[in-house]
């Protein structure tokens, strides 16, 4: 099982915090299970989950696209930051 935790403006875009979902090879990697997620939601969901500089956090570490995905992960989605 995963742990998807959903952060600020995403959280609020997406109307979720946290969610589970069962781990499988559809959900291997960020990449897939990003596309899993869009595939579930629909049209909002790929909206916010395309946004360009979107922060993916694996196991509290920030991670790229092909990291992989494991039972029992935890995986977040933070806006792009901004900063100076």
């Amino acid at each position: 099982m995963l742990t998807i935790k959903f952060f600020s403006l995403i959280r609020e875009a997406l109307d979720t915090e946290q969610m589970s979902l069962a781990w499988s090879e559809d959900v291997a990697d960020m990449a897939k299970l990003k596309q899993t997620l869009i595939g579930r939601g629909g049209a909002v969901w790929s909206e916010v989950l395309n946004q360009p500089n979107l922060v993916l956090a694996l196991n509290q570490r920030v991670v790229f696209e092909d990291a992989v995905v494991a039972d029992g992960d935890e995986v977040a989605f933070f806006p792009p930051m901004t900063g100076g």
